[in-house]
């Protein structure tokens, strides 16, 4: 079998490859996305859920990397949405966030959007509105020279956190039902020395902190749960790129190999030095690739993503021709590891970049409070930048949840986590745990007048998590 054979993976479409700057054949035509409706069955049940599908009726799409694709989106819906194109860098004005500044898509719309992808990596597409909490979301992987070359097959694995009660209402229960989270919000901490509070040190797991505050009715991976898997034939000693997004709304995963030997070699569809490990945090809107070998012997080898701090866990199966595939239960012995900085410290960007004096520095506070419900940014200053800029964004955590926090239009590199200064992976999403700091670095290149700087939870960016970087002039 072809390792590059996709037809058991979750892998779409393809686009034309420019090289030097012209088309080796004549100019390809726009990339059909439709958003609909579908139905899925979870645990039993038949759930009515959104979607995104290509050119072949499959989720998603897999692109090759050339300088920009067009694709046309066409909302087959009977309400309004929108797409954003996560982890590819487009103008400002393709970039997928309502009123930002292109109005929500009609009802029966199409719109032609200009992608630049360049940039090799497994990214995603998703509803920048609460649709995303019922599935509208989907794999966007583009794929180099270099990936296309080797002799390795591709998974891909979406995750999801799936609820039948509607995003709504489970936004309604959390404004109304408040929580036992420590209050923070609305504290002037500005100034103050976050090198000496508890637990800034440590990246998470301290007592009083708030892991998870929605229960959902089933965790999936490619749509289904670990009572009905999806089972991926793979070969006796072969090599797996295995592809994880993270597209739950406000679910956390430690992604587990198994048995399986592997290695990390790129965070958010950035390359990094391979680091060997069998788990490996994954926070909301976070993509991990790992390289996995299997044995020649064969077998079946599940991998599961660990929801934090509970036993419920899905995933995906692999498995060699002939292997037994066992039933796998949803909850494991254990609770799924509590997130922490520990692995983001260790990790190196193989593409740095490069080395340049700082034009300005910004501090952001994050605050909230389970009681209430409220979250919010509080920066020194507004977020604002020059084109050709470099900028460094000092993050810290003042409340006691988890926030996952992604700038759009941008790729940046940590640059220092709780104050000790670093040159780690280049992400466009990166978490932090309470009582945390994190410092990342990015150069102004993608002039627009609102980029959008949120928590990736969708219930903290819906009540306030939410800011905004612009341009000067813009």
């Amino acid at each position: 079998m072809n390792r590059r054979d996709f037809s058991k993976t979750l892998l779409m479409g393809g686009s034309g490859l420019l090289l030097a700057g012209r088309s080796v054949s004549a100019a390809p035509q726009p990339l059909k996305l439709a958003v609909v409706s579908r139905t899925i069955e979870v645990n039993g049940r038949a759930a009515t859920v959104f979607g995104l599908t290509g050119p072949d009726d499959r989720p998603g799409l897999t692109l090759a990397a050339s300088e920009t694709v067009e694709v046309d989106l066409d909302n087959t819906l009977s309400e309004e949405t929108m797409v954003h194109w996560h982890g590819l860098l487009p103008a400002w004005d393709q970039d997928g966030v309502p009123d930002m500044p292109m109005p929500l898509l009609k009802a029966g719309e199409t719109r032609r959007y200009t992608l630049p992808s360049g940039n090799p990596g497994t990214h995603w597409m998703h509803a920048h509105t609460l649709q995303e909490q019922n599935l509208l979301a989907a794999p966007l992987i583009v794929r180099g020279a270099g990936e296309m070359a080797r002799d390795e097959q591709e998974v891909v694995v979406l995750l999801h956190d799936f609820s039948f009660t509607p995003a709504e209402e489970l936004l309604a229960k959390l404004r109304s039902g408040g929580g036992m989270g420590m209050m923070m919000n609305g504290m002037n901490m500005q100034g103050m020395d976050h090198s000496n509070m508890p637990g800034m040190s440590t990246g998470g797991g301290m007592m009083g902190m708030d892991v998870n505050d929605i229960e959902y009715d089933a965790y999936l991976a490619n749509d289904r749960t670990l009572n009905d898997p999806q089972v991926v034939q793979v070969e006796k000693g072969g090599r797996v790129r295995l592809r994880i997004i993270n597209g739950a709304t406000a679910t956390a995963f430690t992604i587990d190999t198994g048995a399986l030997d592997g290695e990390v070699i790129a965070v958010d569809g950035q390359d990094v030095v391979p680091l060997k490990i069998r788990q490996f945090p994954l926070a909301m809107g976070q993509r991990v690739d790992f390289r996995l070998s299997l044995p020649k012997e064969g077998g079946t080898f599940p991998v599961f993503a660990l929801r934090e701090g509970a036993a419920q866990r899905t995933g995906v199966i692999l498995a060699t021709p002939g292997a037994t595939v066992g039933k796998l239960a949803d909850f494991g012995e254990a609770q799924g590891p509590i997130l922490s900085q520990a692995i983001e410290a260790g990790l190196t960007a193989t593409r740095p970049l490069a080395p340049k004096a700082v034009d300005r520095t910004y501090v952001v506070n994050l605050v909230g409070s389970m009681q209430g419900y409220e979250w919010g940014m509080q920066s020194n200053a507004d977020l604002a930048t020059g084109r050709g800029e470099r900028v460094v964004i000092e993050m810290r955590n003042h409340s006691m949840m988890t926030h996952p926090m992604h700038l759009h239009g941008h790729h940046f590199q940590i640059a220092a986590i709780n104050g000790r200064e670093i040159s780690g992976a280049v992400r466009d999403t990166v978490f932090l745990p309470p009582m945390t700091s994190i410092a990342f670095a990015f150069d102004a290149a993608n002039p627009g007048k609102a980029w959008a700087f949120h928590c990736h939870h969708l219930y903290h960016m819906a009540t306030g998590m939410m800011a905004t970087v612009g341009y000067a002039g813009a």
